[in-house]
This record gives structure tokens, sequence and C-alpha cells, in this order.
């Protein structure tokens, strides 16, 4: 399929308009007592990556609402927990520090974006107050801000995101353990492997 491209932002910008300068205004480099409340109050974060050679991730951070701590005003801490040792996140942030969260708080179209630069951290008395469940974090990602401001609520509206009259039940969508069996194997017990990982959450092993 071919279609016709925007190759420039003069182009862009004679279709979309150049941003307001209210709109301007509310990209700060640090927090202050009221943009900070979006972090306290989130329990759900999506983190943007990028490689050296080009790669990009994003992928979703949940906790208990304050789980992202604010050390001070222009720089945060991410605990890491457990993850599916993957970690395209941390690989990336070794060789590009750049980094962008977007913080989404439940109930609310407003969320809260962020732009900087990260490291990856082992320091144990930094990591100690992340601490969940008796686990420490084995790493955390410090954030030093460059951006930071609120992003309207339109994508919300139009999706209608929070309205539980759209919820799809799980059993709507093929499973994890099918969608392995489709790309590897067609002897993989999908329902052994779905049954055993449900079971694992349900006592929160691999959690913390």
């Amino acid at each position: 399929m071919q279609a016709r491209t925007i190759t420039d932002e003069a182009q862009l910008r004679a279709i979309i308009g150049s941003p307001p300068e209210l709109t301007l205004a509310k990209i700060a480099d640090r927090l202050n007592e009221l943009t900070r409340q979006f972090i306290e109050r989130s329990p759900l974060m999506c983190v943007a990556t990028a490689s050296a050679d080009g790669g990009m991730d994003v992928s979703p951070r949940g906790d208990p609402a304050g789980f992202v701590r604010i050390l001070d005003e222009r720089t945060l801490l991410i605990p890491e927990r457990p993850g599916n040792r993957i970690a395209d996140t941390l690989t990336n942030l070794l060789s590009d520090p750049r980094i962008a969260l977007l913080f989404i708080i439940p109930g609310l179209g407003d969320t809260f974006r962020v732009n900087g630069r990260a490291t990856i951290t082992d320091d144990f008395d930094l990591l100690a107050p992340s601490a969940l469940r008796g686990k420490v974090p084995c790493l955390g990602i410090l954030v030093s801000i460059e951006q930071a401001y609120t992003q309207c609520s339109k994508a919300f509206i139009r999706s209608d995101f929070w309205n539980s009259e759209h919820h799809i039940d799980r059993s709507q969508l093929p499973s994890s353990g099918k969608i392995l069996r489709s790309l590897n194997d067609p002897s993989f017990d999908a329902d052994e492997y779905d049954r055993a990982r449900a079971e694992r959450y349900a006592r929160g092993e691999g959690l913390y």
C-alpha cells in the first residue's frame, strides 16, 4: 500500500497549526506542589525508552499509588519489580538514557507526562523505602526530569475509557498460553500454562 506522506514540519504545521502559547506555558522542567500530586496518586505508569540501534519500547509499571517516589523536584525513582527478564527498558537505558513516562490515575481523563534522562541504580539504601511485602527491589530507575506537564483528557473522552459498560471479559480474547502455542509449538499445553500462571498470580508469586 502506498500513501501520501508528510515529510517535514512545515507540511505538518500547515495542517495542524502551532500550539497556543498557553499550552506551551504548562511545560515545566521540574515538579511543584500541584503537579507532584499526579505522580503521588498514580498506581499505573507507562515508560518509553529507545535503544542505540533505533529500536523503541513502551511498557507498563504498576504498584500501589505513589510507587514512583519523588526524591526532589527534578528527580524520580522507579522501583524495578520482577518481570519476564527480557528487560527492554533496562537494556535500552544502558545505551540511550532518554526516557518518557505517562502517569495514569483511575477515573481521571487527565494524565501526567515526564520526559528526561535516566540511570539504573542498585543502591540498597536508596531502594529500601520502595520495599513491598518485605522485599526491596534489586534495581531502580533514577529519572532526571527535563519536561513535566499535564496531558489533556481528550483521548479518554473519545475512548470513553473508564466506562465499565465497555469493559471486555478476558475470555473474549486469546490467552497468553494460546498465543504461545500459535507462535511456537502446536503441542504446547496452553491450558496448563494459563492455569499455572493464574495460580502463581493468585499466590502473589513473582510479583515482588
